[in-house]
């Protein structure tokens, strides 16, 4: 099968309905993945059916609109080769994503998808999550705050829920150990102004493994001494 047949066969299983523009659109997003994975390393991950299944119907597994109004404002921290914001914002066209990652040659890559695709109100940012949020125009701004397969979940609530303002939401992508996460992360939730809203678990079509998307709502103010430096969560977490 091609890898519209493929998305679109997955992404009726899971139960989301696919345009033919979005269909088209998500198919040039992987003819350029696999192009420039040529040229830099932004997935292991090459297969059509995987492809569609593991990045796209997976970063859509976050959606519902109650966490995501209209026009609403989307941080992806760490975003790699653009998961899970680009498939919201294909899907979601309406929403004002900012990806933010470190590493300017990705930031390349989705420059040139966002062209491409003409995915008008997305912008890319080079930056540390930690330094990032630490900058005013950025600073708990956003609606919501994505991110996927970064770090373990107290970790990532420190890099994430400070872009988050108050009423939104900081929402992670996790794997099979995500109960455990959020057991850990439980401190970091609650110093850093949040509260976890729900847990969802989720099923990818064809895939036996257990994963989750993890719901937390901004209740308050981050207080100023976090994140703390690039380096300080993963060494010394919450």
């Amino acid at each position: 099968m091609t890898f519209t047949d493929c998305l679109a066969k997955a992404a009726a299983e899971y139960g989301l309905q696919l345009a033919t523009g979005q269909l088209e659109a998500f198919t040039m997003y992987y003819q350029l993945l696999i192009e420039w994975n040529e040229k830099m390393n932004l997935t292991a991950i090459r297969e059509p059916e995987e492809v569609a299944v593991k990045h796209m119907v997976d970063s859509l597994t976050c959606y519902d609109p109650k966490y995501f109004p209209t026009g609403c404002r989307v941080m992806d921290v760490g975003t790699g080769a653009g998961f899970p914001g680009l498939p919201l914002k294909i899907f979601r066209p309406d929403i004002k994503l900012t990806l933010l990652d470190s590493l300017n040659k990705r930031l390349l890559f989705l420059q040139e998808v966002v062209q491409r695709l003409d995915l008008t109100g997305t912008v890319t940012v080079h930056s540390r999550a930690e330094e990032g949020a630490r900058q005013p125009k950025y600073r708990e701004q956003f609606d919501v705050a994505l991110s996927r397969a970064v770090a373990r979940l107290n970790v990532l609530t420190e890099l994430c829920l400070p872009y988050v303002k108050t009423g939104g939401h900081f929402i992670a992508l996790k794997g099979a150990q995500y109960q455990q996460e959020t057991e850990e992360a439980a401190a970091a939730i609650r110093v850093l102004g949040g509260r976890l809203a729900e847990t969802r678990p989720v099923t990818l079509p064809g895939l036996p493994d257990s994963r989750a998307v993890i719901y937390i709502k901004k209740i308050k103010p981050t207080v100023a001494a976090y994140p703390r430096r690039p380096g300080q969560p993963e060494k010394k977490p919450l």
